[in-house]
């Protein structure tokens, strides 16, 4: 099949928001990096050694409050509620005031 003809691949920050809109309350990175794989794998993607680096990098990069993030609107966020390592999207960038958080 021509390179033309093929659908463009989606970014690691494409991936990073299908992996954490159904989850509105956040996941942990680990469950983050296995729904990336297992998306890669479903379409038969490559999966490079340095998958995880990539991912976390391009989460820092548009994170709220993180040392990293660059200029514009964050996408993704720690919340503070949550213990431990908990990535979610931003409450702004997913449409809604507040990302109702559940104990």
């Amino acid at each position: 099949m021509p390179q033309q003809l093929r659908a463009p691949l989606p970014t690691i920050v494409e991936e990073l928001v299908a992996a954490l809109a159904p989850h509105p309350n956040g996941l942990r990175r680990w469950s983050v990096m296995r729904a990336i794989r297992k998306g890669r794998e479903a379409v038969s993607r490559e999966i490079p050694l340095k998958l995880e680096a990539e991912v976390e990098r391009a989460f820092r990069r548009f994170c709220r409050g993180d040392d990293m993030r660059s200029s514009g609107a964050p996408l993704f966020c720690r919340p503070a509620e949550k213990a431990g390592e908990v990535w979610a999207l931003d409450a702004h960038y997913a449409g809604v005031d507040e990302v109702p958080f559940q104990n």
